[in-house]
């Protein structure tokens, strides 16, 4: 009865933050005492020094060596992390292209759109283990041939834009996207589905409007369509660099972790991650910067 007599004196935005302290609340209890441990934890590890030993292990502050060893003594390293970097630059403007591009396409109404949607999902479906096992051992590379050369190569490319003004830079990136098309396709599926919930949610009062008006489909599109899919831009950008970050076939986190055991030791591998970290979330936060710009949430 209390609760019921002291919320009606709470305005209605004061009442919806409540709630949403109140479901929040698993997840904070959840992380303080499962998560932020470990945590602070690797944060002092990146620091340290550590010694196993048949009781457990032992640790001793270095400061800065393990960092320093990182980025300046450890040279393959920083090759498969601008590798990683690089690929993930490519992927995020690829992912969401591709997957905007089929959910829109997935959205509209034809023969057999359950079975379209259902094979675009399919990876996330089966998971993604099978296909990380190929790659890795290059057996649809091996079967097509195309080992060394990927799908396309840059002599190609600079065939085909050989009449255009597009700069090496361009055709490189072009070259790198279909090259990772597998790979694209396979990490679309939870995007595709988000952009697709999305896009059902317009309400069809809004296009209904804009046909009175004379709008066109093109015109509907980029003023209507595409200014309220902006703020999923933002959730399927944190959503692809996370999943890039916790992929199996992260080249980077394998060496992180195999230079636990073969490399400098503990000390040196939190290091590696704390760095990789870092770097993701301040990629993360100039991404999230630049689109939130043009966020504009319906009322």
């Amino acid at each position: 009865m209390k609760t019921g007599r002291l919320l009606p004196r709470l305005s209605l935005n004061s009442q919806r933050s409540l709630m949403g302290f109140v479901f929040t609340c698993p997840f904070a209890i959840g992380f303080a005492l499962f998560l932020l441990y470990p945590f602070v934890q690797s944060i002092l590890f990146s620091f340290s020094e550590l010694s196993l030993s048949p009781e457990g292990f032992t640790t001793s502050l270095v400061g800065l060596k393990n960092y320093h060893r990182v980025l300046f003594v450890d040279p393959r390293f920083r090759r498969v992390f601008v590798e990683t970097i690089g690929g993930l630059l490519i992927d995020i403007p690829a992912v969401l292209m591709f997957s905007f591009f089929a959910a829109t396409i997935l959205n509209q109404k034809f023969k057999g759109r359950l079975l379209a949607r259902i094979v675009f999902f399919l990876p996330v479906i089966l998971g993604a283990e099978v296909f990380v096992q190929i790659n890795q051992t290059e057996y649809m590379s091996q079967a097509l041939g195309m080992a060394s050369k990927g799908i396309v190569d840059m002599q190609q490319m600079k065939v085909i834009f050989g009449g255009t003004r597009a700069t090496e830079t361009v055709v490189e990136f072009l070259m790198d996207s279909i090259n990772r098309i597998p790979q694209i396709i396979q990490a679309s599926g939870i995007q595709i589905l988000i952009f697709l919930a999305a896009l059902q949610s317009i309400p069809a009062s809004l296009y209904e409007a804009a046909d009175v008006e004379g709008a066109t489909g093109w015109e509907s599109f980029w003023k209507i369509t595409f200014p309220l899919m902006v703020p999923m831009f933002m959730v399927n950008i944190a959503y692809t660099v996370i999943d890039t970050f916790t992929s199996p076939s992260n080249r980077l986190m394998m060496y992180i972790k195999s230079s636990a055991w073969t490399g400098g030791g503990y000390g040196v591998s939190v290091a590696m991650a704390w760095f990789y970290f870092l770097a993701l979330m301040l990629i993360l936060g100039i991404a999230m910067a630049i689109v939130s710009r043009g966020v504009q949430y319906e009322s």
